[in-house]
Formats: structure tokens, sequence, C-alpha cells
């Protein structure tokens, strides 16, 4: 099962908490979209019943994260999620600590510069952004990706100390431009164990080269990465060993500073 939206309507509909897990669905769906939608769109992405989904809608309005356009009959985020979202803010300190280090490394190499939260082995989410230069990619602040897809996912394994097993599981239904083998990708994992960097040339995106390198808030499996994104054949033309030193420094500084 490849497509995100199909994944995400057997996740709400195995869940152990259905009440939560259709809620965050609606608030995940609503988030991505560019236009408010209705009842029926929201409930046929998410394969929900019209009646329970509605019912959803109701308690998500009520508790002001979703609003309502009676003329429309369609439904967007509302402001509320914006408290949520200044309360994690306030919280986490690497997107602070991070961004002169992203505005510097996109600046200088051209590239698109993320921080990004690893959680486990289900996804990475940006919580930082920078870009520069001609070549950017369509990624901000929230947006969600596979945990083991591209350089971040190599990273992933490499220092996550996950069993085989569970690696491979989560490994095939993962999509690319150009898959990668899971022998292939195991070498690579390999790779990015013993020179402390991932990377990605033009398997995820065609023509684009992905760097990744882990970042520890404490012991144990890395916390967050710092990914830069830019053309491989302008990566390699304008140095591309200096930018995965120079990306590989600002992680162990932040690691450093988180007290990892």
């Amino acid at each position: 099962m490849n497509d995100p939206e199909a994944q995400l309507a057997k996740a709400v509909k195995d869940s152990k908490a259905p009440a939560i897990s259709r809620a965050a669905a609606v608030l995940r769906l609503l988030g991505k979209s560019e236009v408010p939608l209705g009842l029926q769109p929201i409930a046929r992405e998410l394969g929900l019943v019209p009646s329970t989904c509605l019912y959803v809608l109701r308690a998500l309005v009520a508790e002001g994260l979703v609003s309502f356009d009676a003329d429309t009959k369609r439904y967007a985020l509302d402001a509320g999620v914006l408290t949520l979202a200044r309360q994690w803010l306030r919280r986490d300190e690497v997107p602070d600590l991070a961004q002169p280090a992203l505005d510097r490394l996109a600046q200088k190499f051209g590239v698109t510069m993320l921080a990004v939260q690893i959680f486990g082995l289900d996804r990475i989410i940006a919580v930082a952004v920078s870009q520069a230069g001609a070549f950017q990619v369509s990624v901000q602040v929230g947006s969600r990706f596979p945990a083991l897809i591209s350089a971040t996912g190599r990273c992933i394994a490499a220092f996550g100390d996950y069993p085989e097993a569970q690696l491979e599981a989560r490994f095939k239904p993962l999509r690319w431009d150009d898959p990668p083998s899971f022998d292939e990708w195991k070498e690579q994992v390999a790779q990015t164990r013993a020179q402390g960097f991932g990377i990605d040339e033009g398997h995820y995106i065609a023509g684009v080269t992905v760097l990744a390198a882990p970042v520890w808030k404490a012991v144990g499996r890395p916390s967050h990465a710092l990914v830069a994104i830019g053309l491989g054949s302008a990566l390699k033309r304008s140095g591309l060993p200096e930018l995965e030193q120079a990306l590989l420094g600002a992680a162990q500084t932040l690691t450093t500073q988180l007290g990892g």
C-alpha cells in the first residue's frame, strides 16, 4: 500500500484510539489542503463514514481547531491550532538553535536546508527550514515524510539499532523515483554509519542529492537530523565534500548545544 492517503485511512481504521486517530487525520488532511474541503471529500479521503466524519468535524469546530463556512459548507483549519503550535515552539529549542546554521549553509551552497525531528520508524517532521538559490524544494515547517526515506532514513537505520526485519518491513512500502534494493540500501546504511552522515544521490528524487547528519539530545537514538537538498549536478560543481563536512559539523555543534 503505497498511497499516503490509503495508508492514513488504514491507520485510522486500525487505531486502538479511533476518535483521536480520526481527529488527527482530519487535521492533517485540512493542513495539507490548499483550499477548504467539504464533508464528502474529507470522508472519502480518510475512508470514514460521512456521519462519523461529521461528528469529528463538529467536535473540532467546537474546540476552535477547525472552522466551518456555513455558505460553502466547507471546513478549514482554524486559529486554535496556532495555540498548540506556539506551546510546542516555546518548549522546543531545536528550531531556534538550528536556524542560524540552516541559513548559513543554505546561502553558502544554494541549497534547501531542513532541521527534522525523528519519530522512531514512523515519520520525520520538518521543524525549521531555510532556502536559497534557484532550486528550491516545496517543503515547510510541519511537512511530514516517512522515517526511512532518503538520506535521513539511512541515518535513522544506521544509528538507531533497529532489528533488520523491522527495517525491511518499513522499507518495502517506501516510494522512490529510483528505488534501491534492500541489500543496496543496507550497504548505504553501513556507509552512513562509517562516515557519520547519509547521502541519497537521485534515488528519492531523480537528479536531486540529499544529505543528512544525525543530531542527538540524549544518549541513544538520534532525535533530529539536519538535511541539505540540492541539484546533484550543481552540488558536484560547487563542492559536495565541503557541504558534507559543513553539514556534519553543524549537526555535531547542535548536538553539543542540546547536551547530547
